[in-house]
């Protein structure tokens, strides 16, 4: 470890780490609500972020899931684990290289029956490009590292201290064109 991360790395870990409101969710708010209030249940039923209404909601998990009709309420309560964002609802592509990032509501994709949210359209791109490799990391970062993790904690540690295959949003940009001029041709 290079000396002057560590010294950068030091002060910062002691000053936060004890920091209980580092803890929150990517969506923390008032009443905890989750997706910023899109109904969850909309993505697998209607294949897009659908808003939800306040007065249609349901908790799980000390997280409030706002839904946009009565009957998707229904179902998530029935099944919650079914709807519930992967990775607590961090961008997948980020997971990857073990950061913590907020995913959006409307760049996502369902994988296997389960949600996956980007923090970003080219997020969900770049994380497409080999997507059983990156669902494979992002799902070992996740249990390994990130999800008892102090997320304020855990970012900071993974921009001093990059996971081996770590790629910019630069790098993966220039990839992306890479290969799409690659498929033109």
């Amino acid at each position: 470890m290079s000396g002057w991360r560590l010294g950068i790395f030091l002060p910062v870990l002691l000053a936060l780490g004890s920091c209980a409101w580092l803890t929150s969710s990517p969506d923390s708010a008032a009443n905890n609500v989750r997706l910023r209030g899109t109904d969850p249940v909309g993505y697998f039923t209607a294949g897009i972020a659908m808003p939800g209404r306040m007065e249609l909601a349901a908790e799980h998990d000390g997280a409030t899931y706002r839904f946009a009709n009565e009957t998707n309420r229904r179902l998530f309560i029935a099944s919650p684990e079914r709807y519930i964002p992967q990775f607590d609802g961090y961008c997948a592509n980020r997971m990857v290289y073990a950061q913590p990032v907020a995913g959006g509501t409307d760049a996502f994709k369902i994988i296997g029956g389960r949600l996956y949210l980007f923090s970003s359209r080219s997020e969900k791109q770049y994380f497409e490009m080999d997507q059983d490799r990156n669902l494979r990391l992002a799902t070992y970062y996740w249990n390994t590292e990130v999800r008892d993790s102090t997320r304020w904690f855990q970012s900071l540690k993974r921009q001093v201290f990059r996971v081996p295959h770590y790629k910019s949003s630069e790098d993966l940009a220039a990839e992306y064109q890479r290969r799409l001029a690659g498929k033109s041709g």
